[in-house]
C-alpha cells in the first residue's frame, strides 16, 4: 500500500510545519485529526480541505461539519472522500481552512510517495516544526442579528456633562459675525480669499 507524506504548514507561520506519513486509503477526516493530534487544537470544528494548484488557488471542497447549505449544495465530506481520489499530481496541493469561526489556513502538500513499511502504525507524524501557535479567544460580542431595540443605549444629552448645546452654537455664531465685521474693517470681502 502507498503512503503520502504531506507537509502540513501554517500559512501565516512558515516556519511551523508538520510531515504527516498518511495511508493512500486513508480519509480526509483522518488527516484533520492527524493535523491536531499534533496543533492540540479541537478537531470537532467546522473546517475544510480544497483541492488546489501551485498557486494555493481553492477548488473542490471537502468539508468537516458543513453548514446546512453548503449540505444542500451537495459539498463533499471529509469522512467519506479518500485521500488518493484526489491524487492527481506527485506534489498535490490542498489548501485547508481550520475552524471557520476563528480561522487558522494551512497549505498541505504531498512532498513524498513511499512504500507502507511493515510493523508501522499509520498515520504518523514523520517531522514536527515549531509550536503550533495559540488560538485566539473567542469574542463576547453580540451579533447585530441578535440584538433587539432595548440592547440599544439612548444617547445621553449634552447637558449631563455641563454643556449645553444652545450656548455652544450661540458662541459658535457670535465668532462667525466678529470674523466678518474684521474683513470689513480690513477692506477683505468673500471674493478676496
Amino acid at each position: 500500500m502507498a503512503v503520502y507524506r504531506f507537509r502540513v504548514a501554517f500559512e501565516d507561520y512558515e516556519d511551523v510545519y508538520r510531515d504527516i506519513d498518511m495511508p493512500a486509503k486513508g480519509t480526509f477526516l483522518d488527516l484533520h485529526r492527524q493535523i491536531h493530534k499534533t496543533t492540540g487544537y479541537n478537531p470537532e470544528v467546522p473546517s475544510s480541505f480544497y483541492v488546489s494548484n501551485d498557486q494555493w488557488k481553492k477548488g473542490t471542497e471537502i468539508a468537516h461539519l458543513p453548514a446546512e447549505r453548503k449540505k444542500e449544495a451537495g459539498v463533499l465530506i471529509m469522512e467519506d472522500i479518500r485521500l488518493s481520489k484526489f491524487i492527481e499530481d506527485p506534489h498535490q496541493k490542498f489548501y485547508y481552512i481550520y475552524n471557520f469561526d476563528r480561522p487558522y489556513d494551512f497549505h498541505v502538500e504531498l512532498i513524498k510517495i513511499l512504500k507502507e513499511e511493515e510493523g508501522k502504525e499509520y498515520p504518523s507524524v514523520f517531522r514536527s516544526v515549531g509550536q503550533a501557535p495559540k488560538l485566539a479567544p473567542a469574542a463576547n460580542f453580540p451579533l447585530s442579528e441578535d440584538l433587539e431595540d432595548e440592547d440599544y443605549i439612548e444617547e445621553e444629552s449634552a447637558e449631563q456633562y455641563g454643556v449645553d448645546e444652545e450656548d455652544d452654537y450661540d458662541v459658535m455664531e457670535d465668532e462667525e459675525e466678529e470674523g466678518e465685521d474684521e474683513q470689513q474693517e480690513f477692506g477683505f470681502g468673500e471674493d478676496d480669499y
